[in-house]
């Protein structure tokens, strides 16, 4: 099930041209391809799909093949809602695969199979290793959030495993990338913790979840719940996100939608009706949880304040908000990747 929805591409440039140049295109290219794509669904020259492939096909021709993973993920950005957006996703894992070879740390694909609504889906996984990690260390598991997903972010994770020494299993979150089944509260947490016992056994049996932007919810509640024994959540949504009366932008309620299976746009009310079920305040009532670490941008345009500044004065919690930057401090990633690595080096009693 998916959907096309109005939204102008240029919008998706607004927003998201920092995180695209600073996750390793040059800006050339990227402004290249800007000037060129005039519409998001079109299967034709201007074509946001059309135009970046192209130049993740010259890439990939140039041997450049980490660079060609990164173009195909735009491609099939923000969400897989037609034929296209899917084969840009299956390109953008041959060559990311071709480039394994060449990420300064052992890279292992592997498959986890989870129950869903009684049946069994199968995740796909990605198991970065750093030199030195020991069979007894702890394992990090990760994703991103609704259009940002395990490839995409590669760079970020393999510098955390670096930076830590951890082990990281990196994952898509139910309704995005390779996990195939909807976004949901319920049965989508229930393939978060199937991964979360997957990678007690990758290691010596503890386990740290850093979800980002809506991977932040599910950290967010593995966390609260003490289902993990340390959690980050960078721009998470917790609570106030999911008020029936948030706004949505850039293209935010169809990318959600389409995440959700919904099969055509759906109305607010029809939206507002199926988040309200995420809400976390019941484990934010509960007075404990694991080691904690919350941190988002101030100027986020998609996650107010206060689902960041809700865990100020929790037990084992620590909260930054960072001023100058906005959704999931994309801007300063830098501050905020040495403040992750700090708290997880630093956290003795988890």
């Amino acid at each position: 099930m998916a959907f096309h929805w109005q939204v102008d591409p240029q919008d998706l440039f607004v927003e998201r041209y920092p995180q695209m140049v600073g996750t390793g295109l040059p800006a050339a290219d990227v402004d290249a391809t800007r000037a060129a794509i005039t519409a998001m669904w079109a299967d034709a020259p201007g074509g946001w799909v059309r135009e970046w492939s192209e130049l993740a096909e010259r890439y990939g021709r140039e041997g450049e093949h980490r660079r060609a993973a990164l173009a195909y993920g735009w491609a099939k950005f923000p969400t897989l809602a037609d034929p296209l957006k899917r084969t840009a996703l299956t390109r953008q894992v041959d060559q990311y695969l071709l480039a394994a070879t060449d990420f300064g740390i052992d890279f292992e694909r592997i498959t986890i199979e989870s129950p869903h609504r009684g049946d069994r889906v199968e995740v796909p996984a990605h198991v970065l290793t750093p030199p030195g990690w020991s069979s007894t260390d702890p394992v990090l598991i990760a994703s991103g959030g609704v259009d940002s997903w395990k490839m995409d972010l590669h760079d970020l994770f393999a510098d955390l495993a670096l930076r830590t020494g951890l082990r990281v299993l990196a994952f898509d979150i139910p309704g995005t990338g390779e996990t195939t089944v909807p976004l949901s509260h319920d049965a989508g947490y229930g393939i978060v913790r199937t991964l979360v016992d997957r990678a007690r056994g990758l290691g010596g049996g503890r386990v740290a979840h850093l979800g980002i932007s809506m991977g932040g919810y599910y950290s967010a509640r593995a966390g609260l719940a003490a289902e993990v024994d340390a959690a980050i959540v960078l721009g998470g949504p917790v609570e106030r996100s999911f008020d029936a009366d948030r706004t949505w932008a850039y293209g935010m309620r169809g990318i959600v939608g389409n995440a959700m299976g919904f099969d055509a746009e759906p109305t607010d009310a029809e939206l507002a009706q199926r988040m309200s079920a995420f809400s976390l305040r019941k484990w934010l009532d509960r007075d404990w949880n694991a080691p904690m670490l919350v941190l988002n941008g101030a100027d986020d345009v998609h996650i107010p304040q206060a689902d960041t500044l809700v865990f100020e004065g929790r037990r084992d919690t620590e909260v930054h908000l960072l001023p100058g930057t906005g959704h999931c401090a994309i801007t300063k990633l830098p501050e905020a990747t040495r403040l992750m690595v700090d708290w997880l080096t630093g956290t003795a009693h988890w």
